[in-house]
């Protein structure tokens, strides 16, 4: 008995000693990265295989003793989290900042998001345009979507000195979940129309899934806090307890969304640059003319209407019946012009400028007629939305006439076009020559942020002060499943059609489940597989289905889960 159990042991070890010992090592999907030696993006890179994908799916960055330098873009394709571990005390997380390359130069883009359906998520981080040498590349974007249907989530992190955009994207059905995080100086020397929160790349050809920003704050930027353009589809937009100070240009570009909760936040002298007479109209109204406001929104257009509305295509009173499907919330807000802004606007154009501007306003009269009409919008709700003074710190009103980095300079040299180097901004960071430097932390705002209007502070439809809460040391926590669950199982007609040589199929999943979506001819032959036997969530989804190598002629396409199945049909025509 004993000889049987010695060989049995000796067996069994001999069998563990051929088994590869990676199946008895502890799986770790964490990659622990200091600030040296290696730059990130070399480390990230080394960490990639041959196919692109992310060997480790979370890197964790740890050193705050220094900043982590970066030399060139970090291009990834398959999920990737980048997670700082904030200080225990004072809460600080750890930087990132470009490099001073060998010739001078400076790299742009941070990171670049390049796997369609991938996920991207950053946390605890502070992310800095500024080089080593305290310069800043004027292309610089932070994070960048190239592919098709990446979800990015944003969550405590820092943006400051990015002169193009935080986050840009022209990849289309992306989704996008941005709280607790800080946009600041964002402002190139010479264009006024980028430093940009989030933006639908130019010429803004990308349709839009989701865009949700909770209690973050932009805090002297150039261009626009959110600007998803809509020149094609945005399926659902909110912005809900931000604060916005201080936007050279109009703070929003969402006029068309069909979808759109814009509550609970704070506007101080949003668009302080006017709206220039010689740009007005179609720099900021791109399709019909209306002085612009904060709340800026417009009729969809037929090509938006067969996005949005499938349903309804054909019928003779079809845009009509799309724009009564529209659901706009815009509650709880407050917005506020200094006096030192608005004597300054009056007196620019009572020394006959030749840019004399027009003055924005919190809602325009289109806009304003949308919300009161309750038959052609009654999805359309406005409430509880005043001016007032929120009563910030010295140091926030001070930005205006402050030197030598003041708005009202700025607006000067930009309406008399004298631009070249000067930038305007609050309390801008400077890079030390230090080894160990790291920007100042808490940011230099923090104390004045604490507005002392006590209506303000309790005046959120939650009970919760209007705009950013972090300031008052109210934790939020982030959420990323808070979007509409669909009513309906639906499949909608594919865009375009007939088409040549692809298309786009469209549809809407109301629980979750395996689901298939596969093209037949009309003998019965499938001819492609779009989706096979996935489980998907519930939500929309687009596919695209290119047919290069088949025939004119006409083919059905059936979207099945589980019980549930519906077929249409589609054309195509070469």
């Amino acid at each position: 008995m004993n000889r049987f159990c010695t060989a049995t042991l000796c067996l069994a070890l001999l069998l563990l000693a051929t088994v590869p010992i990676q199946m008895f090592a502890q799986a770790s999907d964490t990659l622990v990265v200091y600030a040296t030696p290696k730059a990130l993006d070399e480390v990230i890179r080394q960490d990639t295989t041959a196919g692109g994908v992310q060997k480790h799916k979370v890197y964790k960055l740890v050193s705050l003793d220094t900043t982590y330098l970066y030399t060139g873009s970090i291009t990834v394709k398959s999920d990737i989290t980048v997670l700082g571990v904030r200080h225990a005390t004072t809460g600080r997380p750890p930087c990132i900042q470009p490099a001073v390359l060998g010739d001078g130069s400076i790299p742009a883009t941070l990171f670049v998001l390049n796997g369609k359906n991938m996920k991207g998520t950053f946390k605890n981080l502070y992310l800095l345009g500024l080089s080593t040498n305290g310069n800043a590349n004027g292309d610089g974007i932070a994070i960048r979507l190239l592919a098709d249907s990446i979800r990015l989530t944003v969550d405590n992190c820092v943006f400051e000195e990015w002169h193009t955009f935080a986050i840009s994207y022209s990849g289309s059905w992306c989704k996008f979940y941005i709280s607790n995080s800080k946009f600041r100086n964002m402002v190139h020397p010479n264009q006024w129309y980028i430093g940009e929160v989030l933006r639908n790349e130019w010429p803004g050809t990308a349709y839009t899934d989701t865009v949700i920003f909770r209690y973050n704050t932009m805090f002297c930027i150039n261009g626009y806090a959110s600007a998803t353009v809509t020149k094609y589809y945005t399926r659902f937009f909110e912005f809900t307890h931000n604060s916005v100070l201080y936007t050279f240009k109009n703070p929003f570009f969402e006029f068309n969304v069909t979808d759109a909760k814009f509550n609970n936040n704070l506007f101080f002298s949003p668009w302080s640059g006017a709206i220039s007479k010689q740009e007005y109209p179609w720099w900021d109204q791109l399709w019909s003319p209306e002085v612009g406001s904060i709340i800026d929104l417009d009729t969809l257009d037929l090509a938006k209407d067969s996005v949005f509305n499938p349903v309804d295509i054909g019928k003779t009173n079809f845009r009509l019946l799309s724009e009564a499907k529209r659901k706009v919330e815009v509650k709880n807000n407050a917005y506020f012009w200094p006096t030192a802004l608005t004597t300054f606007w009056k007196n620019w154009n009572d020394t006959a400028r030749v840019c004399s501007v027009y003055t924005p306003t919190w809602m325009n009269a289109r806009t304003s007629n949308m919300f009161a009409n309750k038959t052609t919008w009654p999805g359309f709700v406005s409430s509880g939305n005043l001016n007032a003074d929120p009563g910030f710190g010295t140091s926030i009103p001070a930005v205006l006439s402050q030197s030598p980095n003041g708005l009202l300079a700025w607006f000067t040299l930009c309406r008399t076009g004298q631009l070249s180097t000067t930038y305007w901004g609050y309390q801008k960071t400077q890079v030390g020559s230090a080894a160990n430097w790291v920007p100042t932390w808490p940011l230099p705002e923090t104390q004045h942020m604490q507005y002392t209007n006590t209506s303000l502070r309790t005046g959120g439809t939650d009970g919760l002060p209007i705009g950013d809460p972090n300031w008052f040391g109210i934790t939020t926590a982030v959420e990323t499943s808070i979007e509409p669950i669909p009513q309906e199982f639906s499949l909608s007609p594919a865009y375009p059609n007939p088409f040549n040589p692809s298309t786009n199929i469209q549809y809407t999943l109301n629980r979750a489940g395996v689901t298939t979506l596969r093209v037949y001819n009309t003998i019965g032959q499938l001819v492609r597989i779009v989706v096979d036997g996935i489980y998907q969530s519930p939500g929309t989804y687009t596919m695209g289905v290119e047919m290069s190598d088949l025939p004119t002629g006409m083919y059905i396409y059936v979207l099945q889960q589980e019980n549930n199945r519906i077929a249409r049909k589609m054309m195509l025509l070469k």
